[in-house]
């Protein structure tokens, strides 16, 4: 099989505009089989500051043993800093070996704009390496898949 397709894509934050508050639709993912995890923030236009919680925390990753649970911080899984107002159109990205002892459970924590006209933002996860490799599409986190 071809590399990349022994990866799994998740949308973790669907592509928004959010002025002022949380960004809605925040989802955790499942990382049981996967030895390796990419964070992806995407940030498109954006004219306030982007952080977890708040606008003064860079946005981190956390895990649960539950989907319910109790999320706690994951060691060195943050960004250096905020997302800037003049990061618009720029990718930022957090790996995490898995391999490691982590839970199995991962998310953003809160992902959270400023308050003036707002920013864009989309969180994409890429799961790779895995024990056993997706055997279509779907097991890949794609709607439809096209090998040429």
């Amino acid at each position: 099989m071809i590399q990349v397709q022994e990866t799994k894509t998740i949308i973790a934050l669907r592509p928004q505009l959010k002025n002022n508050g949380a960004f809605d639709n925040n989802a955790y993912w499942d990382r049981k089989g996967w030895a390796h995890e990419r964070v992806l923030f995407v940030v498109g236009d954006t004219d306030v500051i982007i952080g977890s919680t708040n606008t003064s925390t860079p946005p981190f990753v956390e895990e649960c043993d539950t989907v319910g649970g109790g999320y706690t911080a994951v060691t060195g899984a943050e960004l250096s800093a905020v997302i800037g107002i003049g990061d618009d159109n720029k990718l930022f990205a957090i790996d995490i070996g898995l391999t490691k002892s982590h839970k199995r459970y991962g998310r953003v924590n809160a992902p959270t704009a400023g308050n003036d006209t707002g920013a864009n933002l989309a969180i994409v996860v890429q799961l790779s390496r895995p024990s056993i490799g997706p055997k279509n599409a779907a097991g890949q986190g794609l709607a439809e898949h096209v090998a040429a």
